[in-house]
């Protein structure tokens, strides 16, 4: 993803779950998707439909962390 875009993604997912600590961030060798933190702790990826041009936010939720 395009750095205006990763900025655009990263602003509105600290408006929409009112949390300064969400931050989006570009994957190393990945150009279409992103990464979600909320301070070091991994929370999933971003996905760009490029024929749509929509986003998709994929979040995995392990057994473990329900405890």
């Amino acid at each position: 993803m395009k750095p205006e875009e990763i900025r655009k993604l990263d602003a509105y997912f600290k408006r929409v779950f009112q949390n300064p600590r969400l931050e989006v961030k570009a994957r190393p060798r990945k150009e279409d998707s992103a990464e979600v933190y909320v301070g070091d702790e991994f929370l999933g990826i971003i996905f760009k439909d490029e024929e749509e041009g929509d986003y998709n936010f994929s979040m995995a939720i392990l057994d473990i962390d329900l405890d």
